[in-house]
């Protein structure tokens, strides 16, 4: 009530006198340090004061950066600077306990928080979630001439053990006794009929404008299956970048975890593939392992990589600095 609080609006201040003002906490990827250390060398926000462990990141960063998400990423700007100017109109000049501004902040906006107050400051949870599974459909456009052959194809994908190029070199006894040959040898379950046809203009005259125009629209679904590996539920930001270049961010509440806080499935559709899937593209959401919030999988940089480049950049100034050696050196201290 006291160290979070003011460094939650200093850092509001600060911002406010200077865009660039090197700010100490506040932004959320600032406490992930201390977010991703050990859980036993922590204590929840919640706790007697004689008996917290790093008073600095816990009593002052953390509930700051708590409060930011809050405005930042849960509530949003305008909703909480009007519950938290209630809640000090409310206050002034009095003694409110934690209690107080959870209930005031809830009661003024109208969005229950407790899950997040549970979060934040009654655990020692971390957020870390994790883009587990993409899987991709499009709906059957029910045309004979398209979908057969794409059912060879995955036919033949789905067959491609290794015995077919080893049995390739055998000589089989339909082709040592053409005779042995029957109806299965010519037949092609692939091959589009006339009456194939047909049963599609049926069905396509069986369909109303709208009906029609939504199957040939040739919509992408994805299906992303997130996982809670570090026990703090947050709401979802993710941005899908299409074949086309363009780019599109969705935001999810965290009402999303309501059935199950450990994973679930959501569904999402495009008019084009995408190309990639980013989870907190922004670095909002305080996710301590960013290795697993993007599809296809990418490498973040970290300190290794980045001295590698500076030394590398340096030999080549210079020629007097073997990048290897240095960068050797570094990851032996």
């Amino acid at each position: 009530m006291d160290e979070g609080l003011n460094t939650f609006v200093q850092y509001l201040t600060e911002q406010e006198w200077d865009h660039e003002y090197p700010s100490r906490r506040g932004p959320a990827h600032k406490i992930v340090p201390y977010m991703s250390g050990p859980k036993d060398e922590m204590v929840p926000i919640m706790t007697n004061s004689e008996s917290v462990l790093q008073f600095g990141n816990n009593a002052y960063g953390k509930p700051a950066t708590a409060l930011n998400i809050l405005r930042e990423t849960v509530m949003g700007r305008d909703l909480f600077d009007y519950a938290f100017k209630e809640y000090s109109r409310r206050w002034a000049f009095k003694h409110p306990s934690p209690a107080d501004l959870f209930r005031t902040m809830e009661d003024a906006s109208g969005v229950d928080l407790d899950w997040f107050w549970r979060g934040w400051f009654y655990t020692t949870d971390h957020v870390d979630i994790a883009l587990k599974d993409v899987q991709w459909y499009q709906m059957s456009t029910q045309n004979p001439d398209i979908e057969k052959p794409f059912q060879e194809v995955k036919a033949a994908e789905a067959d491609a053990h290794i015995g077919k190029p080893r049995n390739s070199v055998i000589r089989t006894m339909v082709d040592e006794v053409p005779e042995t040959r029957d109806f299965y040898n010519s037949y092609n379950p692939y091959a589009v009929s006339e009456a194939d046809r047909e049963a599609y203009n049926r069905y396509r005259d069986r369909l109303t404008a709208e009906e029609a125009a939504l199957l040939d629209a040739g919509h992408h679904f994805y299906g992303l299956t997130f996982e809670n590996q570090g026990g703090l539920i947050m709401p979802l930001v993710l941005r899908f970048t299409l074949e086309d270049g363009q780019e599109e961010v969705i935001r999810i509440p965290a009402e999303v975890w309501l059935k199950n806080e450990d994973e679930f499935t959501k569904w999402f559709n495009f008019r084009q593939p995408v190309v990639q899937i980013t989870l907190d593209p922004f670095l909002e959401m305080a996710d301590t392992d960013r290795s697993d919030n993007y599809w296809p999988a990418l490498r973040e940089p970290n300190k290794f990589d980045v001295y590698s480049r500076k030394a590398t950049s340096r030999w080549q100034r210079n020629g007097s600095i073997n990048p290897m050696r240095e960068a050797s050196a570094l990851q032996g201290r």
